[in-house]
């Protein structure tokens, strides 16, 4: 008996230091990442490397806010990100759900259209991006960046997922009991929807504040930049201020940190219990 409790209690240390191994591994490169805002770019490259918090954080956000507007960058990609999230959702969650619970003639083969576009590089679409907002006179705009990806296949194809395992006949007793379509979806079937809004949500927001090729040729002032384009601009030929650049990339990641922990607790959330109560 002795000996099993033994082999569970060297178990349970070994898991407990595997998972603070891991936890070590995964943590470091934010912490290198932060040591970098805080020093200058001679401490970057030292052998052996420097890991103690420096004291030029503020200089280095200063120099960053004087080289990039960082406070304009911040809102740019703030607002064409949380704009992008919000509608592409609204979007996407409603062609998800017509494929989903309505059947009709060629529902098949627009959802099969839209899982093959997924295999068309993103690269192969911006020339013709280009040129048909150049030809729109909507380049350099947050409409250029917002729109040409509202309806994105991945979205659809995720939440029309979700949808397929909704109860049929809850939507069945609903139209029974006079409930129209838009009130059974609002009222009904995205309250039960939570988690998969949620993993949407930030599926969206992730790619949308990282976007970086169509941002880049579609602005084309200073003004308009969001974090990844003006990030690039820091990299220069001859000089790297390595401290500028590590407050950028920590600055930026801020808000994806914060948005995933706002909607975290969405994901244990049960998938049908509101619609049920």
């Amino acid at each position: 008996m002795n000996n099993v409790k033994q082999n569970k209690m060297v178990q349970k240390i070994a898991l407990y230091v595997f998972l603070i191994l891991f936890l070590a591994v995964s943590i470091f490169p934010f912490y290198w990442m932060f040591v970098g805002a805080t020093n200058d770019t001679s401490k970057m490259f030292t052998n052996p490397p420097t890991l103690v918090i420096g004291e030029r954080l503020l200089e280095n956000i200063n120099n960053l806010n004087e080289s990039i507007g960082i406070w304009k960058v911040l809102f740019n990609s703030l607002f064409v990100s949380l704009s992008y999230v919000l509608i592409s959702l609204a979007v996407c969650t409603l062609a998800a759900y017509a494929l989903a619970k309505f059947k009709f003639k060629g529902s098949r083969v627009i959802f099969i259209a839209f899982l093959l576009s997924m295999m068309i590089p993103y690269q192969a679409t911006i020339i013709p991006l280009f040129q048909l907002f150049a030809s729109l006179n909507l380049l350099n705009t947050y409409f250029a960046l917002i729109v040409p990806q509202l309806c994105y296949p991945f979205a659809i194809f995720l939440m029309r997922q979700n949808f397929m395992s909704f109860p049929t006949a809850l939507l069945e007793s609903s139209r029974i009991d006079g409930a129209g379509e838009l009130r059974i979806f609002l009222q009904i079937v995205l309250p039960s929807m939570k988690p998969a809004l949620a993993a949407t949500a930030i599926f969206l927001f992730m790619m949308q504040w990282n976007n970086f090729m169509w941002p880049l040729v579609a602005i084309s002032t200073e003004d308009m930049y969001t974090f990844p384009v003006a990030l690039s601009s820091l990299i220069g030929f001859s000089l790297i201020d390595y401290g500028q650049v590590m407050s950028g990339i920590a600055i930026a990641t801020v808000p994806i940190i914060i948005f995933f922990l706002l909607l975290q607790r969405h994901f244990i959330a049960g998938m049908l219990g509101s619609a049920v109560k």
